[in-house]
């Protein structure tokens, strides 16, 4: 049962969305969070960051915009 699979077949690039604790995150970027408790970071299916964004349906947007389909991460 280790066969490959590309998820992407289909020619969509999927990213993922996950809330983040501001408290875990750089005093650099706990300084630029607004009073925030949580920010959403968006990854790539590599697992590489690439936004953080102060709502989960920013996230969305952004993503959608960038013809990607966000997924959220538990």
């Amino acid at each position: 049962m280790n066969t490959p699979f590309d998820f992407n077949q289909d020619g969509r690039r999927i990213v993922y969305v996950k809330e983040v604790n501001v408290a875990d995150l750089p005093d650099e970027v706990r300084a630029g969070a607004g009073g925030r408790e949580h920010l959403y970071a968006v990854h790539d299916s590599e697992g590489q960051q690439i936004a953080l964004v102060a709502d989960r349906r920013l996230a969305f947007v952004l993503a959608r915009q960038n013809d990607l389909a966000p997924v959220t991460v538990h």
